[in-house]
């Protein structure tokens, strides 16, 4: 609700599906469908506060990130900075939901 208010349909260049409908009773959501580079999944993201972890938790967590986007995770810093400008935070940073490219 809070992109479609915003009207964001991207970040630094990657697309952000826009909400098409959504059921509270079902708890379902309707998005519409995006072709790489995008952003995914906000199922585990947090509105308006990061998220309390440690800061060892947190450096680990860094290093898996940094480890698995390689040469790209300046990017994805920058996208997830964009998104918490916005009061988004992201929980579920991966390959499968912050896509760079097109799988060949």
């Amino acid at each position: 609700m809070r992109l479609k208010s915003l009207e964001v349909s991207e970040i630094h260049g990657f697309a952000v599906p826009r909400l098409l409908d959504y059921d509270d009773s079902l708890r379902a959501i309707e998005m519409e469908i995006v072709a790489p580079p995008y952003v995914l999944d906000f199922a585990g993201a947090r509105l308006d506060s990061p998220p309390n972890f440690p800061v060892d938790v947190m450096e680990e967590w860094e290093r898996e990130k940094e480890e698995q986007f390689e040469g790209n995770w300046p990017v994805v810093r920058s996208v997830m900075a964009e998104f918490e400008s916005m009061g988004i935070y992201l929980g579920d940073i991966h390959g499968g939901n912050i896509r760079f490219s097109q799988p060949e």
